[in-house]
């Protein structure tokens, strides 16, 4: 019994791995963050599967059974949107109730937008902190403040109606020379990496509108 972890395409269909295609091909059942993403991907490869939603609404309701269809025999892969599962992306509940009812998980290694932002913003890749999203509201400030306090490359995962007021707000708790790389649409044709202090970054996207999945990464 096994369930495939699968990252798909966070821009790009052309992302997507030799191995990924051959098990999505391969099993019966996919289960999906938003099953209209999921089967126009699949549709782009000419795969036609079952697929099946699992997203932070339903978790709980649905894992009990989807655990007992991988266990009656259901070859079955998960999937996000976007990336891959389990990182800021629903999976790991699914995961966790999977290994503790005896069955296998095998992830592939694929897409995900935090390492190519990270190697394009120029700082240190040898140590770093990743956040994954910040909170909306309560206890974000007591958060900026402790990624302003780490010594290594801070990496975290903003949305881009969020990103101006996150700016604004990191502007008053770490230090004026901090460097930062704001990279947005990674992988699409509108892909772009803004590098320079806090301030300048501020100015830079307050000056239009923000579209987008944001990657801030940070070197204090």
């Amino acid at each position: 019994m096994i369930l495939y972890i699968i990252p798909t395409p966070i821009g790009n269909f052309e992302d997507i791995t030799l191995r990924a295609l051959r098990i999505l091909n391969e099993v019966e059942i996919v289960f999906c963050e938003d099953t209209r993403n999921t089967r126009n991907l699949l549709k782009h490869f000419k795969i036609d599967k079952k697929c099946f939603a699992y997203h932070i609404n339903n978790e709980h309701k649905k894992v009990e059974n989807y655990i007992q269809w991988i266990q009656n025999g259901q070859m079955s892969a998960l999937v996000s949107d976007a990336g891959t599962p389990g990182i800021s992306d629903p999976g790991f509940l699914f995961i966790r109730e999977c290994l503790a009812s005896g069955i296998e998980i095998e992830c592939l290694p694929g897409a995900t937008a935090l390492i190519p932002a990270l190697v394009s913003s120029g700082f240190p890749c040898d140590k770093f902190y990743f956040h994954g999203f910040l909170p909306h509201k309560k206890g974000k400030e007591t958060t900026l403040k402790m990624l302003s306090e780490r010594k290594e490359t801070v990496v975290f995962y903003e949305s881009p109606h969020r990103l101006v007021k996150t700016l604004t707000m990191m502007q008053n708790i770490f230090k004026p020379e901090t460097k930062i790389c704001v990279s947005r649409e990674i992988s699409k044709i509108f892909e772009e990496h803004f590098r320079g202090t806090i301030s300048e970054t501020l100015s830079h996207f307050s000056a239009k509108e923000v579209k987008g999945e944001i990657v801030v990464t940070i070197r204090n």
